[in-house]
C-alpha cells in the first residue's frame, strides 16, 4: 500500500523528544487544533480513542465504526480513516509512536509489537466493554487522559509504563489474523485516492476519477458510497479545503494564490465552501492561528 496516496495527519509533537499526543475533541473542535476536516488520513503513529459523551463513528475504506460513551478503539498504524463526530460527543485521541513500547534497539519487544502493527488485516480493536479486558484497557485510557490534567516531574516515565501495560493486556487478549488478499473496492479506493492526492489542483472530473481505476463512472460513484459513504465530488472538495487550511496555516501565500494551487479557480466558490465547513472565511481562519 503506498500511503502517499492519502493525507498523513502529522503527529503535532513529532519535533519534540516525546512525540506524545493527547487531543480533545469537543463539539467539533480539537484542542490542540488542527484543520479538522472531514478526509481520509493516516497516521505513522499508533491512536487509541476513547469516547466520553455522545457518540462517533469511525470511517475506514472497508469498515466503518460506532463508538457510544465509555468505549474506545486501536486504530492501527497506517490505517486509512476519519472521525465523523455528532454535535454534542466528546472524545479523547492518545497518539504516539511504535517505538514507546519497544523498550530499546534490538529489543525482543519490537516483534511482540510488530505483531500487530504491521499487520494490515488488523485494522483496529473495538473495546465495547463486552469482555472484562475491554474495561482494562478503558480504565487505562481514562488514566493517560487525566495525567494531562495532572504531570507531575514522573509524567513522562508514567505514560511510557501506562502504555506498556495497556499494550500487553490488548496483545493478551487478541488473535493476529492472517493476512488476506485485499477487497476489490479497497483496491481500486487507493487507486483512485492516490489520483487525487497527484491531481487534486487540477480540474478533475469523475470520468478522470473513474479511469484511473479502470473502472465505469457509475461503478467510481458507488465505490465511494459503500467505502466512505460519500461522493467523488464531496471529498475531493473536502480533500482540497483541508489542504488550503495547510497552506493558511503554515504559508503567508496570498488567499486567492493558495485557492488556485489547490484547485479552486473561483475565489467566490472557494470562500463560500471554506465558511461553509470552517464558519469562517480563509483569511479569519489564518488570523486565528496566533490565538491557538
Amino acid at each position: 500500500m503506498n500511503q502517499s496516496s492519502y493525507l498523513n495527519s502529522v503527529n503535532l509533537n513529532i519535533n519534540t523528544g516525546f512525540p506524545y499526543l493527547v487531543v480533545k475533541v469537543s463539539n467539533d473542535k480539537a484542542y490542540p487544533r488542527n484543520p479538522g476536516f472531514k478526509v481520509m488520513h493516516w497516521h505513522e503513529d499508533l491512536q487509541f480513542i476513547c469516547v466520553q459523551d455522545g457518540s462517533i463513528e469511525i470511517q475506514m475504506l472497508n469498515a466503518s465504526v460506532r463508538l457510544s460513551a465509555g468505549q474506545a478503539m486501536y486504530i492501527n498504524r497506517n490505517v486509512i480513516h476519519y472521525v465523523r463526530q455528532n454535535r454534542d460527543s466528546i472524545y479523547n485521541s492518545i497518539i504516539f509512536p511504535s517505538y514507546f513500547l519497544e523498550f530499546y534497539a534490538g529489543s525482543p519487544a519490537k516483534e511482540f509489537v510488530d505483531s500487530v502493527t504491521s499487520n494490515q488485516e488488523l485494522p483496529f480493536i473495538l473495546f465495547s466493554g463486552a469482555d472484562e479486558w475491554h474495561n482494562e484497557i478503558i480504565t487505562m485510557l481514562q488514566q493517560l487522559i487525566q495525567l494531562e490534567d495532572n504531570k507531575t516531574d514522573c509524567y513522562r516515565y508514567e505514560i511510557l509504563v501506562r502504555l506498556s501495560a495497556l499494550w500487553l493486556t490488548m496483545r493478551r487478549n487478541i488473535q493476529v489474523p492472517q493476512r488476506q488478499k485485499e477487497s476489490t473496492i479497497h483496491l481500486r479506493m487507493h487507486k483512485i485516492l492516490r489520483y487525487i492526492e497527484d491531481h487534486y489542483a487540477e480540474d478533475i472530473t469523475l470520468d478522470d476519477l473513474s479511469k484511473s481505476a479502470n473502472i465505469s463512472i457509475s461503478e467510481c460513484a458507488r465505490c465511494f458510497r459503500l467505502s466512505m459513504d460519500t461522493t467523488p465530488y464531496k471529498y475531493l472538495t473536502e480533500y482540497r479545503l483541508s489542504k488550503a487550511a495547510i497552506l493558511l496555516r503554515q504559508t503567508n501565500a496570498p488567499v486567492g494564490e493558495i485557492a488556485s494551487a489547490v484547485g479552486f479557480h473561483q475565489m467566490s466558490h472557494f470562500g463560500k465552501c471554506f465558511r461553509e465547513k470552517t464558519g469562517c472565511t480563509p483569511r479569519e481562519y489564518r488570523e486565528a492561528k496566533e490565538d491557538n
